[in-house]
């Protein structure tokens, strides 16, 4: 017999969540199979069996929080062929040997208010699925699972509607055409509905960076506008060479990406961060790429992006965006960035004040391109497609003529896409 351990994920992860069991106790496994997922602050980690067997008992249930080297199950000896038939053969009469017992004991208890006065019913389930259902105030002889065994678990409980509000609103309905007083009267006791949700425990680190970066760092934002006609023409006259070449379209990433390591050039400040007392100066440009995926916002870096072209840059963020949304990011993916760049636009946001992804002191907001009125001369106003950029910064270490300085460097260099080559 082996134990099944939490492998040490990186030096920042302590812990995680067991987020689903693949394989159910008694099947059979070969060396390398996935057995579980581990929801870890960053990222969800597979952890694959070291040999072949079979899984004898799963100690951590999902929704449990597990810790590294933790023991969250055990695989035992057993032919992890490739057929699995001769292991799988013992747990399938298991099974069977199983289902008929709660028949029995049904038809030997013939009194049906038994069950209801147990705790969350007779159903086997996972502890996780018990708590969810004592939280939501709903008996587990209730819900439906898809086990074939029967046993409940945490999905099936989410899944689960209860029948409490579908079962008051007759007396909430009379209550109006009886007297209009009477709600305020004596109050409704129909239950409006809810539902509760857990936070993932990637929402929840998110969520505690965002508040840590908002009460220690002296954060302020400056803001101007760039003028996208030069980059939309460039776009427009070398898309398409730009693809069959590469096999990536030119997008507009690659052009912020190339005009903020210039600017970080320049302002080598905005490329910091404060250690104690230190000022970490980075001569390096890993260049963090705000992305939204389902458990949350995340920011992959592209690395030195100083030393790419515009194509390896958009193939570069096009791969970590992919990863994000397939959930497949590695914590190699998601370390050491030294400023990050956060496309609101791609919701439509007009303007918004990006917060600090720390212990990076700025971070780059782009906006949604929008056809305004320019004045061109004192005579000319032209439609041009305009967009508002933000730069949020740690006022301890930039100063606010130094930000100023930073946004203008980067706005003349959006407009003016050529430089970008030069500059770069």
């Amino acid at each position: 017999m082996s134990e099944i351990k939490v492998p040490a994920m990186g030096e920042s992860i302590t812990e995680g969540t067991v987020s689903r069991w693949l394989v159910k106790e008694g099947e059979t496994v070969n060396q390398g199979d996935v057995l579980l997922e581990l929801e870890t602050d960053k990222v969800n980690i597979e952890i694959s069996a070291e040999e072949s067997g079979v899984l004898e008992k799963i100690i951590r249930q999902e929704g449990e929080t597990v810790e590294i080297g933790e023991t969250i199950g055990t695989l035992g000896a057993g032919t992890g062929g490739g057929s699995g038939a001769p292991a799988s053969q013992p747990a399938a009469e298991q099974q069977q040997a199983a289902v008929p017992a709660p028949e029995a004991v049904a038809v030997a208890a013939p009194p049906a208010a038994a069950p209801e006065s147990s705790d969350n019913g007779t159903k086997t389930a996972s502890p996780a699925a018990r708590k969810l259902a004592r939280e939501r105030g709903i008996e587990l002889d209730q819900v439906q699972g898809k086990d074939p065994i029967g046993r409940v678990y945490q999905e099936d409980v989410k899944s689960h509607k209860t029948q409490a509000p579908a079962s008051t609103p007759a007396p909430a309905t009379k209550a109006p055409a009886a007297s209009a007083s009477a709600p305020a009267a004596g109050g409704s006791t129909y239950a409006k509905p809810v539902e509760r949700q857990r936070m993932s425990r990637r929402r929840a680190t998110i969520a505690k960076r965002l508040v840590e970066a908002q009460q220690t760092a002296a954060m302020l934002t400056t803001f101007n506008e760039v003028d996208m006609t030069a980059i939309m023409d460039v776009r427009k006259r070398r898309k398409d060479k730009f693809k069959e070449k590469h096999d990536i379209g030119l997008g507009f990433m690659s052009f912020f990406t190339k005009a903020v390591v210039g600017a970080l050039k320049k302002f080598p400040t905005i490329n910091a961060e404060i250690d104690g007392e230190d000022v970490v100066l980075k001569k390096y440009y890993d260049i963090g790429i705000a992305v939204s995926a389902k458990e949350g916002l995340v920011v992959p870096v592209v690395r030195d992006a100083d030393r790419l072209g515009f194509a390896e840059i958009e193939k570069s963020i096009a791969d970590l965006a992919s990863k994000a949304r397939s959930n497949s990011l590695a914590l190699s993916d998601l370390q050491g960035g030294t400023f990050t760049i956060t496309n609101g636009g791609t919701f439509g946001s007009l303007l918004s004040t990006p917060i600090l992804n720390t212990p990076q002191v700025g971070i780059l907001g782009m906006h949604k391109i929008q056809l305004r009125p320019v004045a061109i001369d004192a005579e000319r106003m032209e439609n041009r497609p305009m967009m508002y950029i933000a730069l949020s910064y740690d006022h301890r270490i930039i100063d606010g003529s130094e930000a100023v300085r930073f946004l203008v460097t980067v706005k003349e260099l959006l407009e003016d896409p050529e430089s970008l080559l030069i500059e770069g």
